[in-house]
């Protein structure tokens, strides 16, 4: 009836309405939280560490003559998720307002408000941190070095301002990957992880230069530097193209050092099959396969290249 309390229930729990009430503020913020989640592993591209990762894996293989301790991995996976999400952390930082200059980039984390870059700050000091410790913990020479690499990371962010060179810049801090996780596992350095990250830096170099292509007009009105805004996209393919091809003597210096078998063998083979396909799609004036050029390409020849050389190394030692 009206001006009437509602009947208690007697049974209920003290507490239990105050609980619901948490729990439902708690329902209501968990999606922002996994929204927030989606947009930063989206802002530092955690799904390209499938270009750099496959191949530390297999430098950590071939540095063991086998499969590392599962600790030795661990700590490996955890340096390079650090380092490469400080450093995709600390270019949408640096890139904040050139990005929103962008028409292909202003949706982005930063310049569309999904992100705060206070937040994207403190995600990239937890990056450094897990990176640090990981590199810390595996010997001391990755701690030694661990400086360096986080300087060339960085460093890498702001050459697209001054040189048309940052390509090679990039394939430089790729390159890390390999070489790292060698010295992870052997605690020293040999030609062997030297020539496999020489290869990802011709490599990474080569498709950093196709995918700029996109770029080329805005790159050339805005003043940023890029191989194809200074040179032209006809000049730029041909040079990815170099690069491409100049991959393949060297991967077979890698297989010959390591005492590769006809597995590793057949998978260089097959990058080189890969590659012929990157660039017979992508043309001068006619960009509408890069993407199958830069993600499925690329992606088949890391893991082609990690998985049968892995497979080789495990099979000759079994």
């Amino acid at each position: 009836m009206e001006g009437k309390e509602a009947p208690v229930n007697r049974d209920e729990e003290p507490g239990s309405r105050d609980a619901e009430a948490e729990g439902a503020r708690s329902s209501a913020q968990f999606p922002g939280l996994k929204d927030r989640l989606r947009t930063t592993l989206e802002m530092i591209k955690f799904s390209h560490t499938l270009f750099a990762l496959p191949f530390a894996l297999l430098a950590a293989v071939l540095a063991a003559r086998g499969l590392p301790s599962w600790p030795t991995l661990t700590k490996i996976l955890l340096a390079m998720v650090g380092a490469r999400s400080a450093a995709m952390a600390h270019n949408r930082l640096a890139d904040h307002e050139i990005d929103a200059a962008n028409p292909r980039t202003v949706s982005r984390a930063l310049p569309s408000g999904a992100l705060t870059r206070g937040f994207v700050r403190a995600f990239l000091v937890a990056s450094v941190a897990l990176f640090l410790v990981a590199a810390a913990t595996l010997n001391r020479l990755t701690l030694l070095l661990s400086p360096l690499a986080l300087g060339l990371l960085f460093f890498y962010s702001y050459t697209k301002r001054f040189t048309w060179l940052s390509h090679l810049v990039l394939g430089l801090c790729l390159a890390l990957a390999p070489i790292g996780a060698w010295i992870g596992v052997a605690g020293s350095i040999a030609w062997t992880p030297i020539l496999l990250g020489l290869t990802v830096l011709l490599w990474t170099a080569g498709f950093d230069i196709l995918y700029a292509l996109q770029d080329e007009e805005h790159d050339r009105k805005t003043g940023l530097k890029s191989l194809p805004a200074r040179w032209g996209a006809r000049t730029a393919l041909a040079v990815s193209a170099l690069l491409h091809a100049a991959m393949i003597p060297l991967l077979l210096a890698v297989w010959r050092l390591s005492g590769g078998g006809a597995l590793f063998a057949a998978s260089i083979l097959a990058t080189a099959a890969a590659l012929l396909y990157q660039h017979a799609i992508v043309k001068p004036g006619d960009l509408s396969r890069i993407n199958a050029a830069f993600f499925t390409a690329n992606g088949f020849v890391s893991l082609v290249l990690a998985v049968c050389g892995i497979a080789d190394v495990l099979l000759r030692n079994s």
